[in-house]
């Protein structure tokens, strides 16, 4: 029986390869290292009083240094018990708990087509090859020689050159025998109903070959040359090959250059990854000219538990570090998290190392921040808290970021990690805060330790300001707050503002029942105004109106990277009542939930703004008898404010999926 490489991948990456050799062998304590999956053992191929038998779970792999046997779960079993590879395959497909395929014609058919696929773009590949290195690819060989690159290099990348023509490729590809279906199937002219003639997708470009795990030639990203091209980088589209929200750039030669400790780094683009091999450094990767997607973090995490993420010292990579963070914190758990490196201002890697060395770009990883480091400095580096109003605000806000973890344990343990930060930055005024008649105040049960800022034993604590021990936390984050890094919060609307667009967006109907309010809401995100214009012109269009001509209005709007980041984040914070499959109930009675929350929100910032206009007035009028009641009514305001924003991860319908779908209910 003939398995997809998709399957056989799904059960290698869900059972560790030391599952399936424990059962054979016995692990020796003190060269394994459990938390790298490290395992040692004497060899069950051939006999030995030490052990000289290693597997790693990151690589998937087994070998023996003292026979040389090596290979994956499936050779193992094959090997050790003399089974078959069908049997070996069915073996290791009920420890990840996976029915095995049944027989499937039109599978083995498209496996077939899959493989022919894939030798049509080897092909383009070396074309593309032999075209950098022939008379039309002077001026790009000319670019990869002022940006450093050796020859050695770019015959290591198999980086290429794309003529200036728009049939080249497709006249080469079917002198080879290949057929128009197959050149299209592959992505690599654009065609359609209303195209007479296809042509080529890439022209005149630096092309850079995106190869799958198993290291076949599955897509291209193109780099203009053209000053005024409409896109500077150009990837293939989707294909049958190629999905590129699943696949990493470089991904098959980092995981093998990792080495022991396991480092990982994920830089933002095709030339770094090239630039930094080139400078000697090899386990590294990039997202293909987007943002990390969820499916490729987790991608890294097959290799590593703590891959390094290193962004651009510019506004543009701290917005990318920030959803990267939101991005991250749903899908953390145990031996499974990141950290962050940013670069000095005005430098990309490959910059760094062609100018300085490896040396100072090895100093920058090896000093990268762990994610709770950058959580506690986005929130807390970018203010003063000399209030209890500003402190309460820096509270929820961590609740918040905190909240959104899914591994139970895992969250509990960043919210005392964020206890003891507070703690720390506030001295011991705040140590003693709701250890009243109700015991220690938690952080579930209200904020961080209790209520409200109690009386500490040293007095700037008992004024309920830092006390002196804070003062070295209050300078760094002074200093903090000078570092693009943790300037403001991530570039996403609130969550409440987020969930009532989306809702909308999700279903259409709300725009013709709930019109005259949606009209008149108003929100703090101007992105958020536009989406919600956008919908409301279409709704007003006449003609057919479904979710699938909105979001063609969206699209055509320029929404529709906006769009996606709206619904990755209430995905993320598990708002099912906001996604497209909610039934239509739910999804209105979340809305209904999400609406008043927001009114009620409004008000209170309105009125915040009226008491400290006043406050101001008073000020300066030097009425002292009306700054006193003016000001315990701005901290009720402020509290309550401060109350509505921890409210709104946890009322009903917030971060609870509820189970039910367009067309019936769930179980859950």
């Amino acid at each position: 029986m003939r398995f997809s490489p998709s399957f056989l991948d799904e059960i290698r990456d869900r059972v560790p390869i030391s599952d399936v050799i424990g059962r054979h062998v016995t692990w020796d304590r003190k060269k394994t290292n459990t938390s790298r999956g490290d395992w040692w053992a004497c060899c069950p191929f051939h006999g030995e009083k030490s052990p000289s038998f290693h597997c790693e779970d990151r690589k998937g792999r087994y070998h023996c240094f003292g026979c040389g046997v090596s290979g994956d779960h499936f050779k193992f079993l094959t090997e050790l018990e003399n089974l078959n590879f069908p049997e070996a395959v069915e073996r290791v497909a009920d420890m990840a708990g996976i029915s095995m395929p049944a027989p499937d014609p039109q599978a083995a058919a498209r496996e077939r087509t899959r493989a022919s696929l894939e030798d049509v773009m080897e092909m383009a590949a070396s074309f593309f090859e032999a075209e950098l290195q022939g008379p039309q690819g002077a001026k790009a060989r000319a670019y990869l020689r002022d940006r450093g690159l050796s020859g050695r290099t770019i015959a290591a990348f198999r980086l290429g050159y794309s003529p200036d023509s728009r049939s080249a490729l497709k006249e080469h590809l079917a002198s080879r025998g290949v057929d128009r279906e197959q050149i299209e199937a592959c992505g690599l002219v654009v065609h359609g109903p209303e195209i007479a003639v296809s042509y080529d997708r890439f022209r005149d470009r630096i092309m850079f070959p995106i190869l799958s795990s198993r290291e076949r030639v599955i897509a291209f990203g193109g780099r203009a040359l053209a000053e005024g091209a409409p896109a500077k980088y150009l990837n293939s589209n989707e294909t049958e090959l190629f999905h590129k929200g699943n696949v990493l750039y470089n991904f098959a030669r980092a995981r093998r250059a990792c080495g022991q400790d396991g480092t990982l780094i994920v830089v933002e683009g095709y030339m770094d990854v090239i630039g930094l091999a080139q400078a000697g450094i090899d386990n590294v990767i990039a997202p293909l000219g987007t943002a990390l997607t969820e499916n490729q973090l987790k991608l890294t995490w097959r290799v590593t538990p703590q891959p390094v993420l290193c962004f651009d010292g510019d506004e543009a990579g701290q917005r990318a570090a920030n959803r990267t963070v939101d991005l991250a914190l749903p899908l953390i758990g145990a031996g499974r998290s990141l950290r962050i490196a940013v670069l000095p201002p005005g430098k990309d890697p490959d910059d760094l190392v062609r100018q300085d060395g490896r040396e100072p770009f090895d100093q920058l990883v090896a000093a990268a921040r762990p994610l709770a480091d950058v959580v506690w400095s986005r929130e807390a580096g970018a203010g003063v808290f000399e209030t209890p109003e500003s402190r309460a605000e820096l509270e929820a806000r961590l609740k918040q970021a905190t909240s959104l973890i899914a591994d139970e344990s895992l969250r509990r343990h960043y919210q005392q990690d964020m206890r003891d930060r507070m703690q720390s930055f506030f001295g011991t005024g705040y140590a003693n805060r709701g250890q009243g008649k109700g015991g220690r105040g938690g952080y579930g049960q209200g904020g961080y330790g209790g209520n409200g800022f109690e009386r500490g034993n040293d007095r700037d604590g008992a004024r309920g300001r830092p006390g002196p021990q804070a003062g070295r936390a209050m300078a760094v984050s002074e200093r903090l707050t000078r570092s693009g890094m943790v300037r403001g919060h991530a570039d996403l609307p609130s969550l409440r503002e987020t969930v009532l667009v989306m809702t909308v967006a999700n279903h259409p109907q709300m725009l013709h029942d709930e019109f005259d309010e949606l009209a008149a809401l108003e929100f703090d995100d101007k992105g958020l105004m536009r989406v919600m214009q956008v919908m409301l012109d279409a709704a007003s269009a006449g003609g057919r109106f479904d979710r699938e001509r909105l979001f063609e209005a969206l699209e055509s709007d320029g929404q529709g990277a906006f769009i996606a980041r709206l619904e990755s984040q209430v995905r993320n914070s598990r708002i099912w009542t906001a996604t497209v499959e909610a039934a239509a109930e739910d999804a209105r009675e979340g809305y209904t939930q999400a609406l008043a929350l927001h009114k009620r929100t409004r008000a209170l910032k309105w009125q915040k703004a009226e008491l400290e206009r006043d406050i101001a007035e008073a000020t300066e009028a030097g009425d002292g008898e009306a700054i006193p009641g003016l000001m315990l009514a701005l901290q009720e305001v402020q509290l309550e404010v401060a109350r509505l924003e921890n409210q709104e991860a946890i009322i009903d319908g917030f971060g609870v999926l509820s189970g039910r779908i367009k067309g019936g209910r769930g179980t859950g």
